[in-house]
């Protein structure tokens, strides 16, 4: 059969709407969606709870990666802003850990794209964020199990729950904290069936404004992966970044390291947060005194804060001070990863007195 022009015509446009259907049905099937598996619980944040979040990407590019905000108060990064970036798996999936919010945001996001550590706003697509989905928690969490404790004067609960502290995912024991005859506080760190437990104790009232006063007995027969927290904490507190303002002492799993103690306020990756020094053997006492816009920190020699005590190192932090809330002091003894000096003995730390003056 010999073909006319108008049947040329017709087929012509027939295989040109054949074309642009197919280019519209792959567009189609390569546009990107986001799908979760598992969305943790709605929780007021804080680094002490930490739950798993995972899903799949359809249609995602070579080189795009996901990024996940929770919500509580601003929009934090999780799980740490020093590694935001999660990969897609060749299975189009990806999982990762987080801290907890009330609302949870999925970025998808192109190659050379920089997460901000929080927001004041929910995240949006546009620029390098090709697509974000926000889902609310589901479920809510059981209060954390504790064992009451009398120190100081305070009244104190220990913690029981295990906490993602320091790149480990910490088990924290009530057999590791307790007091002795004279009144003195012991934390430690040991081994039971062979994993690592931990010490935390949290005041059970908060107390603001003020100076805190910390005794601690010497602490250089510290192992490199142990770490003593001495700090301020309020899981409600997101939009003050936790109000947590902390002394701490220990090498964070490096023996090495010409420091082994430090202040800081939060977030810890804004420089002049960190106030580092190098604490000599022998019993300490160190002070955090609280007022509006001001934080000031000091470590003497010895057990006292005689005026005569020689002092080891002093800070004032004047930027991004918290105000008081529903924040409650803290003493933790836990574990950093580290592989070339991880815990081989465990270690202990006995804080002789807590002092509050209004």
């Amino acid at each position: 059969m010999q073909l006319t022009a108008g049947m040329l015509s017709k087929a012509a446009l027939l295989a040109i709407c054949v074309v642009l259907t197919g280019c519209r049905g792959r567009q189609a099937e390569t546009k990107p969606s986001i799908e979760l598996s598992r969305i943790p619980p709605a929780a007021q944040g804080g680094r002490e709870r930490i739950d798993t979040i995972s899903g799949s990407i359809r249609g995602a590019r070579p080189g795009q990666q996901v990024v996940i905000y929770a919500h509580s108060g601003p929009w934090w990064v999780q799980p740490w802003p020093d590694n935001p970036l999660i990969p897609i798996q060749a299975d189009s999936t990806w999982k990762t850990e987080t801290h907890l919010g009330n609302e949870y945001a999925v970025l998808l996001v192109d190659p050379g794209y920089h997460p901000r550590p929080t927001m004041d706003l929910e995240p949006t697509a546009g620029g390098s964020v090709a697509l974000v989905k926000i889902v609310k928690g589901v479920g809510t969490l059981p209060p954390l199990p504790t064992v009451p404790l009398h120190f100081s004067g305070y009244d104190w609960n220990i913690q029981t729950a295990q906490a993602v502290r320091g790149g480990l995912n910490n088990l924290y024991d009530a057999d590791n904290v307790w007091t002795d005859p004279k009144g003195a506080l012991h934390l430690r760190i040991t081994k039971k069936s062979g994993k690592w437990s931990c010490a935390h104790l949290i005041l059970t009232r908060s107390l603001g404004y003020g100076t805190y006063r910390f005794v601690v007995r010497d602490t250089s027969h510290l192992e490199a992966a142990s770490v003593l927290s001495m700090h301020t904490f309020d899981p409600s507190g997101g939009d003050q970044h936790y109000r947590e303002m902390d002394i701490e002492i220990g090498r964070w799993g490096d023996a090495t390291s010409k420091y082994n103690a430090q202040y800081g306020i939060q977030p810890f990756y804004i420089p002049g947060n960190i106030s580092q020094f190098t604490e000599p053997s022998g019993a300490m006492t160190h002070t955090m005194l609280w007022e509006p816009g001001r934080a000031s920190f000091k470590t003497v020699r010895g057990s006292s804060m005689q005026g005569s005590a020689p002092v080891v190192h002093e800070h004032v932090f004047t930027s991004g001070v918290p105000t008081p809330g529903q924040e409650l002091l803290e003493f933790m003894l836990y574990l950093v990863a580290s592989d070339k000096y991880p815990a081989q003995n465990g270690s202990e730390v006995v804080i002789e007195k807590f002092e509050y003056l209004p």
